[in-house]
């Protein structure tokens, strides 16, 4: 059985114009990058290993993950 969880995703963009991704309920969860695609994908990957480092006895399997975006900058869409 694989567990779908969803996260809210916040993306900013720095002066220097990097767009910073943050996953509020993820302690620790965050990347960058020079492209709004670029920061979804990083984003998504920084999800999942997430989990995989988790202790085993804490550890959820997210097998497919859906993320919520929200961003100061359109568009705003979903990834899958």
């Amino acid at each position: 059985m694989s567990l779908v969880r969803e996260f809210t995703v916040v993306i900013e963009q720095n002066e220097d114009g990097i767009y910073v991704a943050s996953v509020p309920e993820l302690p620790g969860c965050h990347t960058r990058a020079e492209t709004l695609d670029e920061v979804n994908i990083r984003i998504k990957e920084a999800i999942e290993l997430y989990f995989e480092v988790k202790p085993k006895n804490k550890r959820q399997k997210a097998v497919a993950v859906i993320l919520s975006l929200l961003s100061p900058h359109p568009p705003a869409s979903r990834l899958r």
